[in-house]
Protein backbone atom coordinates (compact mmCIF):
# COMPACT_ATOMS: atom_id res chain seq x y z
CA UNK A 1 0.00 0.00 0.00
CA UNK A 2 1.47 3.33 -1.03
CA UNK A 3 1.54 6.33 1.25
CA UNK A 4 -1.01 8.22 -0.82
CA UNK A 5 -3.39 5.32 -0.33
CA UNK A 6 -2.97 5.44 3.44
CA UNK A 7 -3.38 9.20 3.55
CA UNK A 8 -6.36 9.04 1.22
CA UNK A 9 -7.96 6.33 3.32
CA UNK A 10 -7.66 8.35 6.51
CA UNK A 11 -9.03 11.49 4.83
CA UNK A 12 -11.88 9.58 3.24
CA UNK A 13 -12.93 8.07 6.54
CA UNK A 14 -12.84 11.45 8.23
CA UNK A 15 -15.06 12.92 5.51
CA UNK A 16 -17.37 9.92 5.63
CA UNK A 17 -17.78 10.42 9.33
CA UNK A 18 -18.75 14.01 8.65
CA UNK A 19 -15.97 15.16 10.98
CA UNK A 20 -18.19 14.38 13.94
CA UNK A 21 -17.64 16.60 16.94
CA UNK A 22 -16.85 13.69 19.25
CA UNK A 23 -13.80 11.74 18.08
CA UNK A 24 -13.60 8.02 18.73
CA UNK A 25 -11.30 7.23 21.64
CA UNK A 26 -8.52 4.66 21.23
CA UNK A 27 -6.03 3.69 23.93
CA UNK A 28 -2.82 1.99 22.84
CA UNK A 29 -0.68 0.05 25.32
CA UNK A 30 2.97 -0.16 24.29
CA UNK A 31 5.18 -3.16 25.01
CA UNK A 32 7.98 -1.06 26.46
CA UNK A 33 8.95 2.46 27.50
CA UNK A 34 8.67 5.49 25.23
CA UNK A 35 11.38 5.16 22.59
CA UNK A 36 11.82 5.12 18.80
CA UNK A 37 10.71 1.50 18.75
CA UNK A 38 7.22 3.05 18.81
CA UNK A 39 7.96 6.21 16.84
CA UNK A 40 5.23 5.63 14.25
CA UNK A 41 2.50 5.96 16.86
CA UNK A 42 3.92 9.10 18.44
CA UNK A 43 4.41 10.65 14.99
CA UNK A 44 0.83 9.84 14.02
CA UNK A 45 -0.31 11.53 17.22
CA UNK A 46 1.95 14.57 16.90
CA UNK A 47 1.35 15.10 13.17
CA UNK A 48 -2.40 14.94 13.55
CA UNK A 49 -2.92 11.75 11.54
CA UNK A 50 -5.12 10.25 14.25
CA UNK A 51 -7.13 13.45 14.53
CA UNK A 52 -7.64 13.48 10.77
CA UNK A 53 -8.97 9.93 11.07
CA UNK A 54 -11.52 11.03 13.67
CA UNK A 55 -9.63 9.45 16.55
CA UNK A 56 -8.65 10.64 20.01
CA UNK A 57 -5.66 8.41 20.75
CA UNK A 58 -3.97 7.92 24.12
CA UNK A 59 -0.59 6.14 24.13
CA UNK A 60 0.36 4.32 27.33
CA UNK A 61 4.08 3.53 27.72
CA UNK A 62 5.07 0.12 29.01
CA UNK A 63 7.84 -0.95 31.33
CA UNK A 64 9.26 -3.86 33.32
CA UNK A 65 6.24 -3.92 35.63
CA UNK A 66 3.58 -3.63 32.91
CA UNK A 67 2.17 -6.67 31.09
CA UNK A 68 0.34 -5.44 27.97
CA UNK A 69 -1.91 -8.52 27.86
CA UNK A 70 -3.10 -7.88 31.39
CA UNK A 71 -3.81 -4.24 30.57
CA UNK A 72 -5.79 -5.29 27.50
CA UNK A 73 -7.70 -8.00 29.39
CA UNK A 74 -8.47 -5.57 32.18
CA UNK A 75 -10.01 -3.03 29.81
CA UNK A 76 -7.20 -0.53 30.24
CA UNK A 77 -6.47 -0.42 26.51
CA UNK A 78 -8.22 -1.12 23.21
CA UNK A 79 -5.14 -2.34 21.41
CA UNK A 80 -1.63 -3.36 22.44
CA UNK A 81 1.81 -3.78 20.92
CA UNK A 82 3.27 -7.20 21.66
CA UNK A 83 5.62 -9.82 20.27
CA UNK A 84 3.82 -12.73 18.63
CA UNK A 85 5.48 -15.44 20.79
CA UNK A 86 4.18 -13.91 24.01
CA UNK A 87 0.79 -13.13 22.43
CA UNK A 88 0.32 -16.69 21.15
CA UNK A 89 1.48 -18.15 24.47
CA UNK A 90 -1.03 -15.92 26.26
CA UNK A 91 -3.78 -16.97 23.85
CA UNK A 92 -3.10 -20.65 24.49
CA UNK A 93 -3.32 -19.90 28.22
CA UNK A 94 -6.77 -18.36 27.80
CA UNK A 95 -6.25 -14.72 26.82
CA UNK A 96 -8.32 -14.21 23.61
CA UNK A 97 -5.89 -11.83 21.89
CA UNK A 98 -5.90 -11.51 18.09
CA UNK A 99 -3.34 -9.95 15.77
CA UNK A 100 -4.99 -7.28 13.59
CA UNK A 101 -1.90 -5.75 11.97
CA UNK A 102 1.86 -6.27 11.72
CA UNK A 103 3.90 -3.06 11.21
CA UNK A 104 7.19 -4.90 11.95
CA UNK A 105 8.04 -7.43 9.24
CA UNK A 106 11.47 -8.45 10.57
CA UNK A 107 12.95 -9.38 13.92
CA UNK A 108 15.50 -7.16 15.64
CA UNK A 109 16.41 -9.72 18.29
CA UNK A 110 19.89 -11.19 18.62
CA UNK A 111 22.48 -12.58 21.00
CA UNK A 112 25.58 -10.42 21.40
CA UNK A 113 28.80 -12.03 22.62
CA UNK A 114 32.30 -10.81 23.34
CA UNK A 115 34.68 -12.04 20.66
CA UNK A 116 37.24 -12.84 23.36
CA UNK A 117 34.87 -15.52 24.66
CA UNK A 118 35.85 -17.67 21.70
CA UNK A 119 32.25 -18.14 20.59
CA UNK A 120 32.09 -18.08 16.80
CA UNK A 121 28.94 -20.13 16.10
CA UNK A 122 25.93 -21.58 17.94
CA UNK A 123 27.85 -24.84 18.23
CA UNK A 124 30.01 -23.04 20.80
CA UNK A 125 27.06 -22.27 23.11
CA UNK A 126 27.12 -25.46 25.25
CA UNK A 127 28.84 -24.88 28.55
CA UNK A 128 28.34 -21.12 28.32
CA UNK A 129 26.20 -18.64 30.24
CA UNK A 130 23.70 -16.75 28.11
CA UNK A 131 21.69 -13.75 29.25
CA UNK A 132 17.99 -14.03 28.44
CA UNK A 133 15.10 -11.62 28.99
CA UNK A 134 12.00 -13.14 30.55
CA UNK A 135 8.42 -11.87 31.04
CA UNK A 136 7.42 -13.36 27.66
CA UNK A 137 10.62 -12.35 25.87
CA UNK A 138 12.30 -15.70 26.55
CA UNK A 139 10.14 -17.67 24.11
CA UNK A 140 12.17 -17.04 20.92
CA UNK A 141 15.38 -17.99 22.75
CA UNK A 142 13.92 -21.20 24.19
CA UNK A 143 12.63 -22.18 20.75
CA UNK A 144 16.06 -21.53 19.23
CA UNK A 145 17.82 -23.69 21.81
CA UNK A 146 15.25 -26.45 21.26
CA UNK A 147 15.91 -26.33 17.51
CA UNK A 148 19.63 -26.63 18.22
CA UNK A 149 19.03 -29.47 20.67
CA UNK A 150 20.80 -27.58 23.45
CA UNK A 151 19.37 -28.02 26.98
CA UNK A 152 18.80 -24.84 28.99
CA UNK A 153 19.43 -26.35 32.43
CA UNK A 154 23.19 -25.93 32.36
CA UNK A 155 25.84 -28.62 32.26
CA UNK A 156 28.57 -29.35 29.72
CA UNK A 157 26.09 -30.07 26.94
CA UNK A 158 23.69 -27.28 27.82
CA UNK A 159 23.65 -23.56 28.48
CA UNK A 160 23.30 -21.77 31.76
CA UNK A 161 20.48 -19.25 31.40
CA UNK A 162 21.01 -15.99 33.26
CA UNK A 163 17.78 -14.08 33.83
CA UNK A 164 18.93 -10.84 32.30
CA UNK A 165 17.55 -7.52 33.41
CA UNK A 166 16.67 -5.03 30.70
CA UNK A 167 20.23 -3.77 30.51
CA UNK A 168 23.64 -4.91 29.23
CA UNK A 169 25.40 -5.20 32.59
CA UNK A 170 25.90 -9.01 32.50
CA UNK A 171 28.14 -8.67 29.42
CA UNK A 172 30.02 -5.63 30.68
CA UNK A 173 30.58 -7.20 34.10
CA UNK A 174 31.60 -10.63 32.78
CA UNK A 175 28.57 -12.43 34.21
CA UNK A 176 27.54 -13.87 30.84
CA UNK A 177 29.29 -14.87 27.64
CA UNK A 178 26.42 -13.53 25.54
CA UNK A 179 23.38 -11.40 26.25
CA UNK A 180 20.07 -10.66 24.59
CA UNK A 181 20.05 -7.43 22.61
CA UNK A 182 17.91 -5.69 20.02
CA UNK A 183 19.52 -4.33 16.87
CA UNK A 184 18.03 -0.93 17.66
CA UNK A 185 18.71 -0.64 21.37
CA UNK A 186 20.85 -2.74 23.70
CA UNK A 187 23.49 -3.53 21.07
CA UNK A 188 24.26 0.18 20.87
CA UNK A 189 24.32 0.44 24.65
CA UNK A 190 27.21 -2.04 24.55
CA UNK A 191 28.95 0.11 21.93
CA UNK A 192 28.34 3.25 23.98
CA UNK A 193 29.98 1.51 26.94
CA UNK A 194 33.27 1.56 25.02
CA UNK A 195 33.29 -1.85 23.34
CA UNK A 196 33.99 -1.69 19.60
CA UNK A 197 31.97 -3.57 16.98
CA UNK A 198 34.94 -5.77 16.05
CA UNK A 199 35.12 -6.91 19.68
CA UNK A 200 31.62 -8.37 19.39
CA UNK A 201 30.05 -11.39 17.74
CA UNK A 202 26.32 -11.22 17.04
CA UNK A 203 23.77 -13.88 16.16
CA UNK A 204 20.61 -12.44 14.66
CA UNK A 205 17.52 -14.60 15.04
CA UNK A 206 16.62 -13.71 11.45
CA UNK A 207 19.91 -15.20 10.22
CA UNK A 208 19.47 -18.33 12.34
CA UNK A 209 16.11 -19.18 10.79
CA UNK A 210 14.23 -18.91 14.08
CA UNK A 211 12.98 -15.34 13.84
CA UNK A 212 9.51 -14.68 15.18
CA UNK A 213 7.29 -11.69 14.53
CA UNK A 214 7.64 -8.72 16.87
CA UNK A 215 5.66 -5.57 17.65
CA UNK A 216 2.32 -6.54 16.18
CA UNK A 217 -1.00 -4.92 17.10
CA UNK A 218 -3.43 -7.06 19.11
CA UNK A 219 -7.00 -6.65 20.35
CA UNK A 220 -9.50 -8.80 22.22
CA UNK A 221 -11.32 -11.26 19.99
CA UNK A 222 -14.81 -10.36 21.20
CA UNK A 223 -14.36 -6.72 20.17
CA UNK A 224 -13.91 -7.75 16.54
CA UNK A 225 -17.57 -8.78 16.47
CA UNK A 226 -18.46 -5.08 16.58
CA UNK A 227 -18.28 -3.45 13.10
CA UNK A 228 -17.80 -0.05 14.70
CA UNK A 229 -14.73 -1.32 16.56
CA UNK A 230 -13.28 -2.82 13.36
CA UNK A 231 -13.82 0.52 11.61
CA UNK A 232 -12.11 2.34 14.48
CA UNK A 233 -9.15 -0.02 14.37
CA UNK A 234 -8.91 0.30 10.56
CA UNK A 235 -8.60 4.05 10.91
CA UNK A 236 -6.10 3.61 13.73
CA UNK A 237 -3.87 1.21 11.79
CA UNK A 238 -3.97 3.33 8.62
CA UNK A 239 -3.02 6.48 10.51
CA UNK A 240 -0.30 4.58 12.39
CA UNK A 241 1.22 3.33 9.15
CA UNK A 242 1.30 6.91 7.89
CA UNK A 243 3.21 7.69 11.05
CA UNK A 244 5.67 4.88 10.42
CA UNK A 245 6.30 5.99 6.85
CA UNK A 246 6.93 9.58 7.93
CA UNK A 247 9.21 8.45 10.77
CA UNK A 248 11.33 6.35 8.40
CA UNK A 249 11.70 9.30 6.03
CA UNK A 250 12.40 11.80 8.82
CA UNK A 251 14.40 9.92 11.49
CA UNK A 252 15.76 12.96 13.34
CA UNK A 253 12.40 14.70 13.52
CA UNK A 254 10.76 11.43 14.58
CA UNK A 255 13.35 11.01 17.34
CA UNK A 256 12.61 14.53 18.57
CA UNK A 257 8.89 13.71 18.69
CA UNK A 258 9.67 10.61 20.74
CA UNK A 259 11.74 12.67 23.16
CA UNK A 260 8.94 15.20 23.50
CA UNK A 261 6.70 12.37 24.70
CA UNK A 262 9.25 10.79 27.03
CA UNK A 263 8.26 11.74 30.56
CA UNK A 264 11.29 10.08 32.15
CA UNK A 265 13.97 12.25 30.59
CA UNK A 266 16.13 9.14 30.32
CA UNK A 267 16.46 9.10 26.53
CA UNK A 268 18.96 11.01 24.40
CA UNK A 269 18.51 12.38 20.89
CA UNK A 270 21.60 10.58 19.56
CA UNK A 271 20.39 7.20 20.80
CA UNK A 272 16.84 7.74 19.53
CA UNK A 273 17.99 8.83 16.06
CA UNK A 274 20.17 5.74 15.83
CA UNK A 275 17.31 3.58 17.08
CA UNK A 276 14.94 5.08 14.55
CA UNK A 277 17.32 4.20 11.74
CA UNK A 278 17.50 0.57 12.85
CA UNK A 279 13.75 0.29 13.47
CA UNK A 280 13.08 1.62 9.96
CA UNK A 281 14.87 -1.47 8.62
CA UNK A 282 12.38 -3.67 10.48
CA UNK A 283 9.28 -1.86 9.19
CA UNK A 284 10.60 -1.25 5.66
CA UNK A 285 8.01 -2.12 3.03
CA UNK A 286 5.30 -2.87 5.57
CA UNK A 287 1.69 -1.96 4.85
CA UNK A 288 0.54 -3.22 8.24
CA UNK A 289 -0.93 -6.37 6.68
CA UNK A 290 0.17 -9.58 8.41
CA UNK A 291 2.16 -11.87 6.10
CA UNK A 292 0.61 -15.32 6.50
CA UNK A 293 3.87 -17.08 5.67
CA UNK A 294 5.70 -15.10 8.37
CA UNK A 295 2.92 -16.03 10.80
CA UNK A 296 3.21 -19.72 9.91
CA UNK A 297 7.00 -19.57 10.28
CA UNK A 298 6.59 -18.03 13.73
CA UNK A 299 4.11 -20.74 14.76
CA UNK A 300 6.37 -23.50 13.46
CA UNK A 301 9.29 -22.07 15.43
CA UNK A 302 7.24 -21.91 18.61
CA UNK A 303 5.82 -25.42 18.16
CA UNK A 304 9.27 -26.86 17.52
CA UNK A 305 10.36 -26.70 21.10
CA UNK A 306 10.96 -30.40 21.64
CA UNK A 307 9.67 -31.54 25.01
CA UNK A 308 9.00 -27.99 26.13
CA UNK A 309 7.49 -26.02 23.23
CA UNK A 310 6.32 -22.43 23.67
CA UNK A 311 2.88 -23.41 22.40
CA UNK A 312 1.59 -26.97 22.23
CA UNK A 313 -1.02 -26.74 19.46
CA UNK A 314 -1.60 -24.86 16.23
CA UNK A 315 -3.45 -21.65 17.21
CA UNK A 316 -6.92 -21.03 15.82
CA UNK A 317 -8.30 -17.58 15.21
CA UNK A 318 -5.10 -15.88 16.41
CA UNK A 319 -5.03 -13.35 13.57
CA UNK A 320 -7.41 -11.60 11.22
CA UNK A 321 -7.21 -9.48 8.09
CA UNK A 322 -10.60 -7.92 8.87
CA UNK A 323 -9.04 -4.64 9.99
CA UNK A 324 -6.47 -4.28 7.20
CA UNK A 325 -9.06 -5.41 4.65
CA UNK A 326 -11.27 -2.57 5.86
CA UNK A 327 -8.34 -0.21 5.20
CA UNK A 328 -7.83 -1.33 1.61
CA UNK A 329 -11.57 -1.44 0.85
CA UNK A 330 -11.76 2.34 0.96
Amino acid sequence: MKKITLAGFVSALALTAGMAQAQDAVTLQLKWVTQAQFAGYYVALENGYYEEAGLDVTILPGGPDIAPVQVLMGGGADVMVDWMPSALAAREQGAPVVNIAQPFTRSGMMLTCLAESGITSPEDFPGRTLGVWFFGNEYPFLSWMAHLGIPTEGGEDGVEVLRQGFNVDPLLQGQADCISTMTYNEYWQVIDAGITEDQLITFKYEDQGVATLEDGLYVLEENLEDPAFVDRMARFVAASMRGWEWAAENPEEAAEIVLDNDQTGAQTLEHQVRMMGEVALLTEGSTGVLDEEAYERTVATLLGGGSDPVITAEPEGAWTHAVTDAMTAE
